[in-house]
């Protein structure tokens, strides 16, 4: 990510004005499961998405708030970058994908121990959305639903 500095003029001023949204209390759910023996799927903040099977994500004002459901077997080389932003080193990304997609990273920790298993479908969101009002009442519970689907315990937010 970049740094504050490093960003245009116009995205450090709207930054800077932009009313942030505080959730107070953070919602909060106790495990019901140990880590090791956990389904655990990833949720990447990347944009990611197949070409030719997924739909892009799109420019909106406010921000895409849709996601993609991916197969957690899904090779970094069959995905796209979706996102955006300014403030992300698609660079980065892009030379080291699994720093935001870490499926092989996920199967190392299940072989360890430390995690039960890993979850059947990832979800990739396409970050920077600035209003998130659709993303709490809609998105969220939608992605949530598709999770317990999966019967999924925990999920490692990736935030790019």
């Amino acid at each position: 990510m970049a740094s504050f500095d490093e960003l245009p003029l116009k995205t450090r001023l709207f930054l800077a004005a932009y009313p942030w949204r505080r959730l107070a209390p953070v919602p909060w759910t106790a495990p019901r499961v140990s880590l090791s023996a956990a389904k655990v799927a990833v949720v990447s903040s990347a944009g990611w998405y197949r070409p030719g099977i997924d739909e892009p994500f799109h420019d909106r004002l406010g921000g895409d708030v849709s996601f993609r459901l991916l197969p957690a077997a899904t090779a970094t080389a069959g995905l796209v970058l979706g996102q955006r932003s300014h403030a992300i080193d698609q660079e980065a990304l892009v030379a080291d994908p699994e720093s935001a997609w870490p499926g092989r990273h996920l199967s190392a920790l299940m072989l360890e121990g430390v995690i039960g298993s890993s979850a059947p479908r990832f979800a990739s969101f396409n970050g920077s959305i600035t209003a998130p009002g659709r993303l709490l009442t809609e998105t969220g519970p939608a992605l949530a639903a598709a999770f317990r689907q999966d019967h999924v315990d925990a999920a490692l937010f990736v935030p790019v």
